[in-house]
């Protein structure tokens, strides 16, 4: 009998991923924001290899199948680039990305650009509507905010 498969939790630097896994990431982006959500934008930005940004994921048999980066920005972080594989969904995968994403923040304020029917979602996680509705690529977006946290005495 086979152990069931399972999801790791992965993080690294730009300069500790290794090509296979930069690959399957990018692979992913694409499949749902390009694909999916049918948005033809500049996935690839130049600001997955900045300085202190950081990736995490959940892989499977080499296959990410969850994914988010975490990026220094004006004083905070910036959470962005949130994603599930579609046969991933409903899994809880999100969810324990924000969780470790928030442990890799620390105290330290965050933001994010949600889409708009996710807003309730990151609100779970502390992060607040922090400006009016926008489109981003004909999606409704929302503007988050999560405050820092007092670091516990």
């Amino acid at each position: 009998m086979h152990p069931e498969p399972h999801d790791e939790l992965r993080s690294a630097t730009f300069r500790d991923l290794d090509t296979t896994t930069l690959y399957a990431i990018l692979r992913l982006r694409s499949e749902v924001f390009v694909v999916e959500q049918e948005c033809a934008y500049a996935d690839i930005d130049g600001r997955d290899d900045e300085p202190g940004t950081r990736h995490v994921w959940f892989e499977r048999d080499g296959e990410v199948r969850a994914y988010l980066r975490i990026l220094r920005e004006d004083g905070h972080e910036r959470v962005g680039r949130v994603v599930t594989a579609k046969d991933a969904r409903g899994a809880g995968l999100a969810g324990r990305l924000i969780t470790e994403a928030l442990e890799i923040i620390g105290n330290r304020p965050s933001t994010l650009d949600a889409q708009a029917h996710l807003t309730a979602f990151y609100a779970r996680y502390g992060y607040q509507p922090s400006g009016p509705e926008f489109l981003e690529d004909g999606i409704p977006h929302v503007k988050m905010f999560r405050a820092a946290t007092r670091p516990a005495h």
